[in-house]
C-alpha cells in the first residue's frame, strides 16, 4: 500500500511539474507575441537576389514553414512562414517580409490557423470565414501589383482529432475548409495557379490519408513529397 501512495505521490509531483513548465511556456509565448505580434524578428535580413536565379517565396504558417523545398534548375527558394499566424497577421508582414525580396513566385498557404478558432468562438463564424477571405484575396492581388505569379494552395485535409483536443474541436471545421477551398479555386486567373493540396492529400471523410498525416495539423514526410511533386509540374511544365 505504501508503495502505491509512493507512486501516486511521485505522479503527482510530475503532474504539477508538468502543469507549471506549460503555463510558463504559454505565458512567455503571449508575451512575446505581445512584444512583436506580427513575428517580424523572426526574418530580420533580406538575402541579396541573384538576377540569374528565379526567386521562389513559401509564405504563409507552420504549414509553408515545414515545406521542404524541390531542387528546381535555376530556381532560388526563400522560405517566409511562420507557424501558427492567422491569416491577419501573415497579411500585415506582407510589406516586411515578401516586398523587399522581390520574388518572381511566391507559394501561398495559410488559413488554418483562422479556421481552427471557430470552435472557440461559433457566434463569429461568419466574420472569421469572411475576414479569411479577404486576407487571401488581399494577398493574392498585391502580390499581382508587385509582379509576383503566384500558387496558392488549397487548405490541406485534418488528421485526426486527439483526445486531448475535443475540448476546443468541433464538427465546423471540416466544412470551413470546404468553402475557403472553394473560395480559392476561384482566385486562379491570369498569374494566379492554385495547387489543389486538398484533393492530392485527402483519404475518408475529408481526412488527410494516415500516411500524410503527422499530426491533426501538420503533413508527413511523404506527404510534402506528393506535394513538390505537383509543384514541380507547375514550375518545371
Amino acid at each position: 500500500m505504501k508503495y502505491l501512495i509512493l507512486i501516486l505521490f511521485l505522479v503527482s509531483i510530475a503532474a504539477n511539474v508538468f502543469g507549471i513548465w506549460a503555463v510558463k511556456h504559454l505565458y512567455t509565448a503571449e508575451n512575446a507575441v505581445r512584444l512583436d505580434p506580427l513575428q517580424l524578428s523572426v526574418y530580420p535580413e533580406t538575402p541579396s537576389k541573384n538576377p540569374a536565379l528565379k526567386r521562389v517565396v513559401f509564405f504563409g504558417d507552420s504549414r509553408a514553414l515545414s515545406w521542404p523545398a524541390p531542387s528546381v534548375q535555376g530556381v532560388e527558394f526563400v522560405n517566409r512562414g511562420i507557424g501558427d499566424q492567422t491569416s491577419a497577421q501573415i497579411r500585415l508582414r506582407y510589406t516586411s517580409h515578401v516586398q523587399p525580396l522581390k520574388p518572381d513566385l511566391i507559394i501561398l498557404q495559410l488559413g488554418i490557423n483562422d479556421l481552427k478558432t471557430l470552435p472557440l468562438f461559433p457566434a463569429k463564424h461568419d466574420l472569421i470565414l469572411a475576414q479569411l477571405k479577404a486576407n487571401l484575396q488581399w494577398i493574392v492581388e498585391q502580390a499581382r501589383t508587385d509582379g509576383c505569379q503566384v500558387i496558392i494552395t488549397t487548405i490541406f485535409p485534418l488528421g485526426e482529432v486527439p483526445v486531448e483536443r475535443r475540448l476546443v474541436w468541433s464538427a465546423a471545421v471540416a466544412p470551413a475548409i470546404r468553402e475557403i477551398n472553394t473560395f480559392i479555386v476561384s482566385l486562379a486567373t491570369e498569374g494566379v495557379q492554385v495547387l489543389d493540396a486538398f484533393n492530392l492529400l485527402q483519404g475518408e471523410k475529408d481526412l488527410i490519408k494516415p500516411a500524410y498525416s503527422r499530426d491533426l495539423l501538420h503533413l508527413s514526410v511523404p506527404a510534402y513529397a506528393t506535394l513538390n511533386k505537383a509543384l514541380l509540374a507547375i514550375l518545371t511544365p
